[in-house]
């Protein structure tokens, strides 16, 4: 597992010419929070603002010191990408409350933790409100999770599966 703020700052680099295409500032998730579906790699104009994008499906490589993508044509506008307004951008993410559907307040969102293939396999929490294994671990598995909070902005996770997979690798947890 990945923390995806590993992946912010890191330098984007066009594998058919080398090129430099920019710095990952953010990246975006799908709603249900199963993919990180973007990379936000900031704003550009001054009276029309736009969030420049690239899709997943134009990146190659996750890499340890860079993102590798296919070209450097892979950079859109938001306007120009249907989904883009669905995609939920980290920043946005990030202190979330994460509750029990009995009401019980977990913590707050941090991060996300991505697999190799960018697929969420856990949260991060920045905060964290309960004892136990996840106060330890800091971390609940996707897997625990029953609503993503698109509706009402609050994450609700199964908090006795959240403790029984904490500390679990992604892998083994699905098992």
């Amino acid at each position: 597992m990945r923390p995806s703020k590993d992946l912010v700052g890191k330098p984007v680099i066009s594998i058919d010419d080398g090129r430099f295409v920019g710095n990952v500032k953010d990246i975006y998730v799908d709603p249900e929070l199963n993919w990180l579906v973007g990379i936000h790699l900031g704003t550009e104009g001054l009276l029309r603002r736009k969030a420049l994008l690239i899709p997943r499906e134009a990146v190659v490589v996750f890499g340890v010191d860079a993102v590798l993508v296919k070209n450097a044509d892979v950079v859109q506008d938001n306007r120009e990408l249907d989904a883009a307004d669905k995609w939920l951008r980290l920043d946005d993410l990030q202190g979330r409350h994460v509750d029990t559907p009995g009401g019980t307040k977990v913590g707050d969102v941090g991060d996300v933790l991505l697999d190799q293939d960018a697929r969420v396999v856990g949260l991060k929490l920045n905060k964290v409100h309960v004892e136990g294994p996840i106060a330890a671990d800091r971390t609940i598995l996707r897997a625990a999770v029953l609503d993503t909070g698109s509706e009402d902005g609050v994450l609700t996770i199964d908090l006795a599966r959240a403790e029984r997979t904490a500390g679990v690798s992604g892998d083994a947890a699905e098992a």
